[in-house]
This record gives structure tokens, sequence and C-alpha cells, in this order.
């Protein structure tokens, strides 16, 4: 299973470059981020065409996060959901989706930016990130396999980092970030890509100024994270640079791993009671 992670920075104008990079790779799952459309204005149609299903969470002009899935998503749920959590300041911008795909607990995440450490905006993302680790706990207690993905806005090393030391203590790279991070995988996610390359040099996003995808001054900043028990699953990770490199590109590119899901055989919990939308 062909599972990939993209942030688009908006689906209708690279729409049709997302259609291509499909057709192309055929992937099973594919999470969006940064849609930046209300969900009744999502381009539903052409990836339908395609013989995909499609859930979305999105608001205008900002934000938004979908899942395209070939096999129809179950269990669907938008926004942080099932536990004990003021989350009443997340309402307004919509970052999580989750759901049900062939036995896996998918949740495509986008995780705020924070502009700088001293903004109101870090403050958020901190309280985002630690919001996120408390509701990826409430998951493992019905012993779900989870595979969390998308853009977390956060080099979790300076592997991860062209510059690492020019950039160090700065956003997407401060302690202060790499530890709320740490603190959501715990010791019960592991990074899919560092699976199989150890070394720097391999990034997600470049800035689309100062031609830093020419100059290849990138970061990783797109993940997916997958149960460790997933983790002899896994046949490969691979950052596919190429839709970088298309005009009017987005300034991040996919990132996609194979998962070999013959042997996985899950019972999920069926009660959905306690459950609630934002």
């Amino acid at each position: 299973m062909l599972i990939a992670t993209w942030n688009v920075n908006s689906i209708r104008t690279r729409l049709s470059q997302i259609i291509d990079w499909m057709n192309q790779v055929k992937p099973d799952i594919l999470c969006l981020q940064e849609t930046k459309v209300i969900d009744d204005s999502f381009p539903f149609e052409p990836f339908e065409k395609l013989g995909y299903s499609v859930e979305v969470y999105g608001q205008k002009s900002y934000n938004g996060v979908a899942i395209i899935s070939r096999t129809k998503a179950e269990n669907v749920k938008k926004g942080f959901y099932d536990f004990d959590q003021n989350i009443e300041i997340f309402q307004d911008q919509k970052r999580l989706i989750a759901a049900d795909i062939d036995g896996i607990k998918i949740i495509n995440v986008y995780v705020p930016n924070g502009s700088s450490l001293e903004s109101d905006k870090f403050e958020y993302k901190i309280k985002w990130l630690n919001c996120l680790a408390s509701f990826l706990e409430e998951q493992e207690k019905k012993g779900e396999l989870i595979c969390l993905m998308g853009d977390f806005n956060i080099a979790p090393s300076n592997l991860d980092i062209h510059d690492p030391k020019k950039y160090q203590g700065r956003i997407m790279a401060s302690e202060i970030e790499r530890n709320a991070l740490n603190n959501v995988l715990k010791e019960r996610l592991i990074d899919s890509f560092r699976i199989f390359e150890k070394n720097t040099g391999h990034w997600s996003w470049w800035d689309y100024r100062n031609n830093a995808y020419e100059l290849n001054k990138g970061w990783r900043i797109d993940h997916i994270y997958i149960s460790k028990e997933l983790s002899s699953n896994l046949k490969s990770c691979v950052i596919d640079c190429s839709p970088r490199g298309n005009l009017r590109p987005s300034d991040h590119a996919p990132v996609m791993i194979d998962l070999n899901l013959s042997n996985i055989n899950v019972d999920f919990l069926e009660d959905e009671d306690n459950f609630f939308e934002i």
C-alpha cells in the first residue's frame, strides 16, 4: 500500500499537478494539507473520476486537510476528539482529519507554523502539539495501529536543515518545538524516513524566496510516523522532489511510504458514542 502526504499550498491552484502526480504514482492513500478551500468548494470530481473517495475538513483561504483513498475511509473524524482537553481554541483552524482505512488509523495533520518564538502564534503551536499528544494517547489506549503524517513545520534534528547553524534556536528548529514533537511521538511512533536514510541532504520543503530550490537549500518538515508495530511492514519511504520543479509548484514535495498490509489483522472498537467533532 502506497501512502503519501503532500502540502499542496492550495488545492485549486495545484489541482492539475496533483492529478498528474497521482496518475504517475498511483498512491492508495494521499493526505493533503493547506487545501485552502471550504468543504463545499473542494474539487471532488477529478479524484472520484480516478476511483478515489475524498474526505475533507477545510476553510476559506487558510489551512485545510483532506484524505483521498482508493478504499473508502471509515469512522472519519474532524478535529480533536474523544479525550478530556479544552479544545475550543482550536475550533476555527481546520488542521486534523482522521479515518480508519484497511486496519490503519490514518491521521493527517497540518501543524501550525508558529511564526516566531516570541509570538502568540508560537504559543498556539505548542498548545496544539500538546493537544495532539493527548489525542494520540487516546488512540493508543484503543490498541490502534497509527499512521500519522503531514506538514509538521518542525525539523526533528539538525540533519533535517540545509544550514543548521544559521537556524539554530529559530522557528521550526528550536528545542521547544522538537521537545513538543518528541512528546507527540514518545516511544510509540517512529520516523519512517529515518529507518532507511540516516544522512542529511534530504528535504521536503524549499522556501519560494532566494532560489532555495535551485540551490537545494531545504528543510525536511513533512513526515510520516508509524506505530512501532508496523516497522516490519515498511518497505520504503521516499521524498519525491520532482513536483517542486513544476511551474508554479507547491513549496513542499510529496513524501510516501510503501507499507505491506498482508499480515495485519486488527479489530477496531466500534463504539463511537464518546466521539465528538469540532
